[in-house]
């Protein structure tokens, strides 16, 4: 008799993840639409904020060099203020 309800709990897990699923891409999507006002506005970013665009450590962002590709955005480091880098996203395509 249990049966079902196990049956009910794989499909709570299963409607959990795809909300899950749903929710990351919501993210994402405004990452990208943040990212593409960034780029559209000029706005120059620091790795700290560029990494959390990025939902990357920003030891990650710092260690890809100068100029480099993230999805549709080519991401070039601009200048130096204090002990902050700048960054500019182009959109690349």
């Amino acid at each position: 008799m249990s049966e079902p309800t196990t049956t009910m709990n794989e499909t709570d897990r299963d409607s959990v993840s795809r909300n899950q699923r749903v929710t990351e891409l919501r993210n994402l999507i405004d990452s990208l639409r943040m990212a593409d006002e960034i780029a559209d506005k000029g706005y120059l970013i620091s790795s700290s904020e560029l990494a959390d665009l990025m939902d990357v450590n920003a030891s990650a962002v710092t260690s890809r060099g100068d100029h480099w590709a993230w999805r549709n955005w080519v991401v070039s480091r601009v200048r130096r203020e204090g002990n902050q880098i700048l960054w500019q996203l182009e959109r690349a395509d």
